[in-house]
C-alpha cells in the first residue's frame, strides 16, 4: 500500500461478543466489517479502542485480525490496531497482521511506566524493522497515557522508512499544524478526534479515523467529500448536524455507544467486556433521538 493509498474516512468497527458466552462473534464482526466496506468507507481499522483489543486475549486478537481482514478481502485498505505493553508482544501483533495481509498497522504505545521519548523511538523502531508494511503512529493520551509531541512523530518519520503516517487524537488541532508546519505537509496525518473532524479536514488531513460509520455511514463520507471539493458550507452543515452525535458516542464510550447503537438498529453486537457497562436505559434513549434525527433508524 502506497502512502498515498489511504485517505477518507477510516471506518472502526467494535468487536461483537455473543451474548451467550461472551465469546467473540467472528460471523457478527464479519458482517459488520462487510457492511462498513460497501457503505463507503475508504478503509477498515479493526483491533482499536473501538474494538477492545485491550480486552482480548491473544487467541481472541488473533482472530479477530485474521477475520477482519479476510472480511474487507483487499476491496479497501484494512489498518490493524497494534498495542501491547511489550514491545515484543506489539512486534509479534505486527507481524502476525501482516501475515493475514493488513495493509497497515496502526501502533498506540501504551505504558505503565512513563515512556521516554528514547523509549518510544525504539519501540517503534522494532516494530517497524519488524514488518514490511506502513505503520502508522498513533498519539492517543486519553487512552494510552503517553502524549507524544509532533517533533517527536515527524523524528520517527524520518528516522523508519515503513513509519509513513500520523493518526493524531489528542483534541489539539495545533498538533496537526505543526505536523504540516514540520514537514512542508509531506506527513499524511489523520484525525482521531470527532469533535475536530471539520476543523482536521479543513486542516489538510488525509482523513477522518472514526467509528461513527458503524451507525451513520453516509454523513461523515459526505463530509469529507465536500471539504475535499472545497464546499465548505455543505461540510458546517454536515457537521453541525454530526456534532451532537459524535460528542454523545465519544463521551459515552465507543464500545459502549456503538454496540447499543447497533442494537438500536437491529445488529447485534452483545455487550461491551466488563469492567465496561452497557448503555443505561437513558442513555439509550438519548442515542435513539439522535439517530433518529439523524434518519439512522429509519423513524
Amino acid at each position: 500500500m502506497s502512502v498515498t493509498t489511504l485517505h477518507g474516512i477510516v471506518a472502526y468497527p467494535v468487536t461483537p461478543f455473543r451474548p451467550d458466552d461472551g465469546k467473540v462473534d467472528i460471523p457478527a464482526l464479519e458482517a459488520l466489517v462487510d457492511r462498513l466496506v460497501t457503505s463507503g468507507s475508504h478503509a477498515v481499522a479493526p483491533l482499536g479502542s473501538t474494538g477492545e483489543s485491550a480486552y482480548l486475549d491473544d487467541d481472541e486478537w488473533h482472530a479477530v485480525a485474521h477475520a477482519s481482514v479476510a472480511a474487507v478481502a483487499k476491496r479497501v485498505p484494512t489498518v490493524v490496531g497494534v498495542s501491547d505493553l511489550t514491545t515484543h508482544s506489539a512486534v509479534r501483533r505486527a507481524r502476525f497482521a501482516e501475515q493475514v495481509g493488513a495493509d497497515a498497522v496502526m501502533v498506540l504505545p501504551v505504558s505503565y511506566w512513563k515512556l521516554s521519548p528514547r523509549e518510544i523511538v525504539q519501540h517503534y523502531g522494532r516494530i517497524a524493522e519488524a514488518v514490511g508494511i506502513p505503520v502508522m503512529i498513533y498519539n492517543n493520551p486519553g487512552t494510552s497515557g503517553i502524549d507524544m509531541t509532533p517533533e517527536l512523530m515527524v523524528a520517527l518519520w524520518e528516522q523508519f522508512e515503513n513509519i509513513t503516517m500520523v493518526k493524531e487524537s489528542s483534541g489539539d488541532i495545533q498538533r496537526m499544524h505543526r505536523l504540516t508546519e514540520l514537514t512542508d505537509g509531506r506527513l499524511p496525518f489523520f484525525n482521531g478526534s470527532n469533535p475536530l473532524a471539520l476543523e482536521a479536514l479543513r486542516a489538510g488531513a488525509a482523513g477522518w479515523c472514526t467509528a461513527a460509520p458503524c451507525l451513520v455511514p453516509r454523513l461523515p463520507l459526505d463530509l469529507y467529500e465536500a471539504v475535499r471539493t472545497g464546499d465548505d458550507t455543505t461540510a458546517q452543515e454536515i457537521f453541525d448536524r454530526l456534532s451532537p452525535f459524535l460528542r454523545f458516542i465519544l463521551d459515552g464510550g465507543l464500545p459502549t455507544t456503538i454496540k447499543a447503537g447497533l442494537s438500536l438498529q437491529g445488529f447485534d453486537a452483545g455487550e461491551p467486556r466488563r469492567p465496561l457497562l452497557p448503555l443505561d436505559a437513558e442513555g439509550t434513549q438519548r442515542l435513539k433521538e439522535l439517530l433518529v434525527g439523524l434518519e439512522a433508524l429509519g423513524e
